[in-house]
Order: structure tokens, then C-alpha cells, then sequence
């Protein structure tokens, strides 16, 4: 069975971190891109971050860009993503998603092949 299990959400001061993980299981992990997405109340989804399958490129959203940094550990089958200066629009269900080929656009596409069921990030100013 395909899981992928975010944790590290939580609630937070302005200003403050979290780290979240993604522990991904039944499925060959290092042949998959990861992306993170969140998604505010009243909002759409939006992508986060990606890493492509090899780890060497990375990709941040604007609104998150030096404060946001995405991680994997093929070993752990894990994909971490680290928050700083976290802000309150921050606020949102964060999942994360594998697909099974790198997607150069990976921030705007959500037909990713399996999706975790998230996890709470809340900053409160």
C-alpha cells in the first residue's frame, strides 16, 4: 500500500519554525520527485517546494524563497521540508506528493501519482 505520512505541523508564533517530514512507504521512493503543496482555508492549493528524483534541483515558491528548505533522505525514504520566519499567511494543510518522473513545472502541477492527507501548520501573529 502506497502512504505517504506528513508530520511536524503545529501551531506557531510569527517569526518562529517547523519542520516537517514525509515518510513515504510502498513505493520506490528514489525514483520519485517530491513536491510539497499547502492549501489555506478559502484558498486554492498552491505549490511549495519540489526536489527532483536525484536531489539536485530544488524549487521554491516566491512567497517562501530563503526561508523554506526542501530535503530528502533516500535512505530514511523521507523528505523533509524546514520553515524559518514563518509568517501568518503561512497558515495552511501542508501535503506532500511523489510523482514518478521529475516535472519541470512541478509547482503548478498537481497530478502528482499519490498524495499524503497532510498536515496542520498554523502561525499566529
Amino acid at each position: 500500500e502506497v502512504q505517504l505520512v506528513e508530520s511536524g505541523g503545529g501551531s506557531v508564533q510569527a517569526g518562529g519554525s517547523l519542520k516537517l517530514s514525509c515518510a513515504a512507504s510502498g513505493f520506490t521512493f528514489d525514483d520519485h520527485a517530491i513536491g510539497w503543496y499547502r492549501q489555506a482555508p478559502g484558498k486554492e492549493r498552491e505549490g511549495v517546494s519540489c526536489i527532483a528524483i536525484s536531489g539536485g534541483k530544488t524549487y521554491y515558491a516566491d512567497s517562501v524563497k530563503g526561508r523554506f528548505t526542501i530535503s530528502r533522505d533516500n535512505a530514511k525514504n523521507t523528505v523533509y521540508l524546514q520553515m524559518t520566519s514563518l509568517k501568518p499567511e503561512d497558515t495552511a494543510v501542508y501535503y506532500c506528493a511523489a510523482n514518478e518522473a521529475d516535472v519541470p513545472r512541478c509547482l503548478d502541477y498537481y497530478g502528482m501519482d499519490y498524495w499524503g492527507k497532510g498536515t496542520l501548520v498554523t502561525v499566529s501573529s
